[in-house]
């Protein structure tokens, strides 16, 4: 065999993985940013958004251009924290990932460029129904996509100054007309996030916080009980 020859596989997560090509590799994970800051910020600094020509590039509607980029942004980080809530946020873990977003918001330029109207229904069904939807196999899952794409889609995120994603004034959809402005504030959002943010209780913390414990203590455990098995078979 090439001593130069290398091998590059991809998958989803899967149990049924052979463990061997685990240990023997080197692995790589690409991740969504955890944090709804952080989530934001990556989608910011992530082509097109991030670059400079594209988000000026809108002429007919340059600030609703703006403001629906960022409405979209908090969109896709809200679909993605809220698998962090089990069952409360999605009845099936989907996995959302940034090429949804991208031809979600190559889709608004094109449409603002071509309307002198929002067409905020043609909008809300490519993105919820087809983008992002297109994942979704569970029907209450798509009713509640295409719900929570409502408060990001509509006519007050453009027209009410006031026009908050949630109760917390921080909150408020950002006038803001440079790529430097917007990131500055998404850095200025609280670092805790209340669950009302994503549209649930405030004691859904407690289920997220179990969630993520147990999935610790059980990687915590496989990682323990394979390198007993290694350990095993080295001595054999």
């Amino acid at each position: 065999m090439n001593s130069d020859f290398r091998l590059w596989l991809t998958s989803y997560p899967s149990e049924k993985f052979p463990t061997a090509i685990l240990q023997n590799g080197v692995k790589m994970t690409n991740e969504p940013p955890k944090g709804l800051k952080a989530n934001l910020t990556g989608s910011f600094l992530t082509d097109p958004i991030s670059s400079q020509e594209f988000f000026e590039g809108n002429k007919n509607q340059s600030d609703n251009f703006k403001i629906l980029i960022y409405s979209l942004s908090f969109f896709h980080a809200v679909i993605q924290e809220r698998r962090k809530y089990g069952p409360l946020g999605w009845n099936i873990g989907y996995e959302f990932n940034e090429s949804d977003l991208r031809i979600s918001v190559r889709q608004l330029k094109m449409f603002l460029d071509e309307n002198d109207r929002i067409p905020f229904a043609a909008l809300k069904y490519l993105t919820a129904e087809c983008n992002y939807g297109g994942r979704v196999t569970d029907d209450k899952d798509r009713r509640l996509i295409t719900t929570l794409l409502d408060d990001y889609f509509n006519d007050d995120v453009l027209g009410n100054p006031n026009y908050s994603f949630s109760p917390d004034p921080a909150f408020k959809v950002p006038h803001i007309n440079t790529h430097e402005d917007m990131l500055e504030h998404i850095k200025s959002l609280p670092h805790l996030i209340h669950p009302n943010v994503f549209g649930f209780h405030a004691n859904a913390d407690i289920t997220k916080d179990i969630n993520e414990t147990n999935l610790l203590l059980d990687s915590l455990l496989l990682c323990s009980s394979q390198t007993e098995e290694s350990k095993g078979l080295s001595q054999e």
